[in-house]
């Protein structure tokens, strides 16, 4: 087994459903939480508030084996939290402002010793200043892939930070409307795709199109498409995206080829929207993939 360490940068939180349910969520966090259910340990890289929330998800994290090496506790600001409705099957967001994973500190991340290959982060946590600067210093001193997993959740974008973000990237993930709003339409989703991708000089280009599965390309300007089976259960799909993410992460990491990546990346994020929420607390509902895919 390949073992060389994916760094993951960003939001931790509660996703509140309107039912009262409670569930650890954050992309960045589900991504590293699939990650360490598949054997592969990252270095997540967060904030927390000194807070009830913030107790849960510190000891949601030991007892899953995650490191909480990079989990800083902020004395001020309260553990992220956003409400969730899901309406015709899609979930909807309401994400607030001053959270603490908006103040990561670059000068309380540790672990500078460990050379990650792979550097994974979103779009959110950079939307303020504190997190953004933290983030950009870790780009530059990063030496491996950088996979940009992007979530434009408005207001708390702006076309320029995502544009940069995009520019310092080898591997990014976009859903088809994200595609849209960030580079005008080119007469068909393969063409607009190529132009998107040769902008921002990828290695990989992904994009996620709900039921109708995904659509990749590479450099070499070849496409590779994945659609999920007719016989997918839905109950939401909260996190399905950052299932998807996580395989895709898997794949860099143990060199799988590209269309193969997609197909198994299909199969575990179908297999999530059959369950509320986007993180699993059950070990057992991995080791299928771990055995299938030959990650033990």
């Amino acid at each position: 087994m390949i073992n060389k360490q994916v760094r993951v940068f960003g939001e931790v939180l509660f996703d509140q459903f309107s039912d009262g349910q409670r569930v650890l969520g954050g992309a960045p966090f589900n991504v590293a939480w699939h990650l360490q259910a598949f054997g592969q340990p990252p270095d997540f890289i967060s904030r927390i508030g000194n807070d009830t929330e913030g107790l849960l998800i510190k000891q949601a994290m030991l007892n899953w084996g995650m490191s909480i090496e990079n989990l800083q506790i902020d004395p001020t600001y309260a553990t992220g939290k956003v409400q969730v409705a899901v309406v015709n099957g899609e979930p909807h967001y309401d994400i607030l402002a001053n959270q603490a994973y908006d103040f990561i500190s670059v000068t309380q991340v540790k672990g500078y010793r460990h050379t990650p290959n792979v550097l994974y982060h979103g779009t959110l946590a950079s939307r303020h200043p504190l997190s953004a600067a933290t983030l950009d210093k870790l780009v530059i001193e990063h030496s491996g892939k950088i996979f940009v997993d992007v979530n434009l959740r408005t207001p708390w974008w702006q076309p320029e930070r995502v544009k940069q973000l995009l520019d310092r990237a080898d591997w990014a993930k976009l859903n088809d409307d994200e595609l849209m709003q960030l580079q005008p339409v080119q007469g068909s989703l393969r063409n607009t795709m190529r132009l998107f991708r040769k902008n921002h000089d990828l290695d990989v280009l992904i994009v996620t199109c709900g039921e109708r599965g995904a659509v990749a390309v590479n450099k070499q300007r070849e496409f590779f498409e994945v659609v999920p089976a007719d016989t997918v259960s839905v109950v939401d799909t909260v996190g399905a995206g950052d299932a998807f993410s996580a395989v895709l992460l898997l794949g860099l990491q143990h060199g799988w080829p590209l269309p193969l990546t997609l197909q198994r990346a299909q199969a575990f994020a179908s297999v999530l929207v059959g369950r509320q929420g986007a993180t699993v607390q059950d070990l057992s509902f991995y080791q299928a993939y771990i055995h299938a895919w030959q990650l033990d």
